[in-house]
């Protein structure tokens, strides 16, 4: 493994509190100066369109549906929401979109991986089109801190634990994934290479929906995946005496309540210059875990119309109980906290881009 030095990542709670607030201020400052009916009569009959970078049926349609059921009326002028999925390359094809083609008006936005800025900025991938920073991000519906990827298998798969998988005379661990650039096809590669974990990635499939029946179907015998997405659409995976086990979480600081005796990445990891790269490479992961982003160039007052409205849905008692009912937490995370860390993130070293883009960006899956 390549060792690197890297500075501290994360920010004191003071600091954010301070941001949150300094946005807080910008916001109603623009809001004031605007024509308080200019976004009301532009958005009065209109439809939005909330655009999912995957296929129905897995966590992020799920928490773009969601979104789309109970935000219209939280803009002035409540528009009406449509939602359209747009899978192809891990959301890369709408990241590519939203970025490009997109009207930047206010009626168009969507919700992507959470990894696609880190991977734009460390570069290397000739299809990503985009500059995260120039985006009209919009918010998170959580910031993972009562969720996490986990590493789950079928128990009848013949590698049952890390160590298992970690064993140079053992069998490889077949996962399963959609895309180069998604959660399903990075997060393994990261265990991969900071764990020890052997495996054979298969990456190909349509979205989260078709990995999930490949499972059942002992097509693969694992995969990486929201706790969250587990929850609201396989609900009967976690319960005791299911025919599947979580072998590790990662993107979590600390053990799940629910799954105490499952351990984290981070307490696995080998040496120091690997839990450094679990961490830097969690860091968009703990903050955006579900983001949704409009096109650069959206008039302020629409983007700050957008931005207030998400955060005002996340308070919303319809759209908490619905939520709840899905199983799926929700800790919203502004537009401020997402630009903060994807700056944090631009500032890392070139020593650590240069790493982890060979690790994330031009490594392959495979035994």
């Amino acid at each position: 493994m390549t060792q690197f030095q890297t500075g501290p990542l994360g920010r004191e709670m003071d600091v954010r509190k301070l941001a949150i607030g300094l946005w807080l201020a910008v916001t109603a400052a623009m809001s004031a100066h605007a024509d308080p009916n200019a976004v009301a009569d532009f958005y009065r009959g209109k439809i939005v369109t909330l655009y999912v970078g995957y296929g129905p049926g897995g966590g992020f349609d799920v928490m773009g549906r969601l979104l789309a059921r109970h935000m219209g009326k939280h803009i002035p002028g409540h528009p009406a929401f449509v939602v359209q999925n747009m899978p192809g390359a891990g959301s890369l094809s709408l990241a590519n979109y939203l970025y490009n083609r997109a009207p930047a008006d206010g009626t168009q936005f969507g919700i992507i991986a959470r990894n696609l800025p880190l991977i734009a900025l460390v570069g290397g991938d000739a299809n990503l089109r985009f500059d995260p920073r120039k985006f009209t991000w919009i918010g998170s519906s959580s910031d993972f801190s009562d969720d996490g990827y986990v590493l789950i298998v079928r128990k009848d798969s013949p590698v049952k634990s890390i160590a298992d998988a970690r064993r140079a005379d053992g069998q490889l661990l077949v996962l399963g994934g959609t895309a180069e650039g998604s959660g399903s096809a990075d997060v393994p590669k990261i265990l991969q290479d900071t764990l020890g974990i052997r495996m054979k990635l298969i990456l190909g499939y349509r979205d989260s929906a078709a990995l999930f029946l490949a499972m059942e179907n002992a097509e693969i015998a694992g995969r990486t995946v929201e706790l969250s997405s587990v929850r609201a659409t396989r609900p009967q995976w976690l319960e005791p005496g299911s025919d599947y086990r979580i072998l590790l979480m990662y993107a979590r600081k600390q053990r799940s309540p629910q799954f105490p005796d499952v351990p984290t990445a981070r307490e696995l990891a080998p040496n120091a210059a690997a839990r450094e790269l679990i961490e830097f490479t969690e860091t968009p992961l703990l903050t955006m875990a579900w983001p949704f982003v409009a096109p650069p160039g959206v008039p302020a007052e629409r983007a700050v119309a957008l931005q207030q409205a998400f955060m005002a849905t996340s308070r919303d008692p319809d759209y908490l109980a619905d939520a709840a009912k899905l199983k799926v937490p929700i800790q919203p995370v502004s537009a401020a906290d997402i630009n903060r860390a994807i700056d944090t993130l631009s500032k890392a070293s070139p020593q650590v881009f240069d790493y982890v883009r060979k690790l994330m960006v031009t490594k392959k899956g495979g035994g």
